[in-house]
């Protein structure tokens, strides 16, 4: 069996190629992504089970791909992709309105997520309730509705980049009550 864990070029140079353990040269990363599929990788992290955490600031940062659950296989990608489609569907932006509409004062990513869960009757690990509900919450951010209260856990790349673990929010209109 041949093993296919594609490594992208060192430092980016022009014309330099990407290269599978089974000694296929790529020439860019459309075609890595495109080798990974066909041989059941995951096409995120090209089957090496790693992705980074802030790709192009902070190169040497990595963690498990969360596209494939850190298998480098593709199933488990698809099963994820299939499952985030779903919560898409069922976590729409009016529920999360009316779950922040309930707390009065501040409130953490996971508690909100805690309350879509219980209030859908999903078990954990059924659907990947946390990244969704992240989105929502961040658009939400975005349009003013509510502000964000934590400070980073993580400066990745300076004030550039940062990493959140479980961010606490609060309703704009709240803020001054």
């Amino acid at each position: 069996m041949t093993k296919h864990t594609i490594t992208p070029p060192a430092a980016p140079i022009l014309g330099e190629a990407y290269v599978c353990d089974c000694g296929e040269e790529l020439p860019n990363r459309m075609s890595a992504e495109v080798h990974a599929a066909e041989t059941g990788q995951c096409s995120v992290c090209l089957g090496s089970a790693e992705e980074q955490v802030a790709p192009g600031f902070a190169p040497g940062l990595t963690r498990g791909c969360t596209s494939c659950a850190a298998t480098g296989r593709r199933r488990e990608q698809v099963v994820w992709q299939l499952a985030y489609a779903e919560a898409e569907q069922l976590i729409t932006m009016s529920v999360v309105r009316d779950v922040v509409a309930g707390f009065d004062g501040p409130f953490h990513l996971s508690e909100v997520a805690d309350v879509v869960r219980s209030g859908l009757g999903v078990q954990a690990g059924r659907l990947p309730v946390g990244p969704r509900v992240r989105d929502l919450l961040l658009r939400l951010q975005a349009a003013g509705e509510i502000t964000m209260l934590s400070a980073p856990d993580e400066l990745l790349a300076g004030t550039d980049v940062v990493l959140y673990r479980d961010p606490q929010w609060q309703r704009a209109r709240t803020l001054g009550t």
